[in-house]
């Protein structure tokens, strides 16, 4: 499976922005008004960077707990990994295992076409289990017994 049919099978494929010179918390409000984990950081209609739950929680380690008056640039990740929509799954859950990320955002030669969330990854990764052990199941029952030990 590619990145590009998890893109396909989400429901919502909308992606957040919000600018560098924003407060964290209009972030944070825009977060938790559409229940999503990551922001794109735009500056000129350009991804500039990526910002994250994970990346406001060291925000707030780092601040002492007081983000009010904290610009998203001072939080954000610049220039975050990124995925194609060719990668693989395999080869995308290996990214972010390996660099303890949640979120990725999806480019092609047009730019910005989504971001996908670990979770994403595991849905597919599920999906994939209960399609190869259906399969299974089919094999095994049309299994012929005289067969068997021969």
């Amino acid at each position: 499976m590619s990145i590009r049919e998890i893109l396909a099978a989400k429901k919502s494929v909308e992606v957040y922005s919000i600018a560098p010179d924003q407060f964290v918390h209009e972030a944070v409000a825009l977060m938790t008004r559409h229940d999503i984990g990551s922001l794109v950081v735009k500056e000129d209609g350009k991804m500039i960077g990526l910002l994250t739950d994970r990346h406001l929680v060291r925000g707030l380690s780092k601040a002492k707990c007081n983000l009010c008056d904290t610009l998203v640039r001072d939080v954000m990740v610049v220039s975050p990994i990124v995925g194609h929509p060719e990668d693989s799954v395999d080869q995308v859950r290996q990214v972010m295992t390996e660099n303890h990320i949640s979120h990725l955002p999806v480019v092609d030669e047009n730019g910005l076409m989504g971001i996908i969330s670990f979770y994403d990854v595991a849905r597919s990764a599920l999906s994939n289990v209960e399609f190869e052990n259906k399969l299974l199941k089919r094999y095994i029952k049309d299994w012929p017994e005289g067969e068997a030990g021969a």
